[in-house]
């Protein structure tokens, strides 16, 4: 296994740390986090879409928090405090998790919504229109060349 040491990029670059973080991370063995299965599909140009298998979670056991490019779900399980039942195959996890995306410059959170045990989130690329590439026009204008005059003093 590689490992790369971005040490002496960190000091000649500045606003680049977060980039190098996740450079950094991809060198790090993934813990193999395979609960919940999710997808993620391109719904439109700028508009995604992440469904995640979330079975016997109620809206009041889940969290969806976006802070700082990371959106991070968990979901906690509350105890059940009616019948104790005695289990004789117990298929239905009851674990809890947290999930963990990368999110884009500029992708922000649009809905969520919890339907038949499916937790959707919509995210949407808005590029603020500083940001965006933009045509400038070259005009024909034909330039007369300039005469420079000395001055006497």
């Amino acid at each position: 296994m590689r490992h790369f040491d971005f040490s002496p990029l960190y000091r000649s670059t500045v606003g680049f740390d977060r980039l190098f973080t996740m450079l950094d991370s991809l060198g790090q063995p993934d813990q193999s986090q395979t609960y919940p299965p999710y997808n993620i599909e391109r719904t439109g140009e700028n508009a995604y879409r992440i469904t995640m298998a979330v079975a016997g979670f109620d809206e009041s056991e889940l969290s969806v928090e976006a802070r700082e490019h990371t959106l991070t779900i968990k979901g906690e399980k509350s105890e059940d405090k009616g019948e104790e039942s005695q289990f004789l195959h117990r298929g239905i996890a009851k674990r809890a998790f947290e999930r963990r995306f990368q999110l884009a410059d500029h992708v922000e959170i649009k809905s969520a919504s919890l339907k038949n045990g499916l937790l959707h989130i919509d995210l949407v690329r808005e590029i603020p229109e500083a940001a965006k590439p933009r045509r400038i026009e070259i005009s024909s204008v034909a330039s007369q060349p300039k005469q420079i005059e000395a001055q006497n003093l």
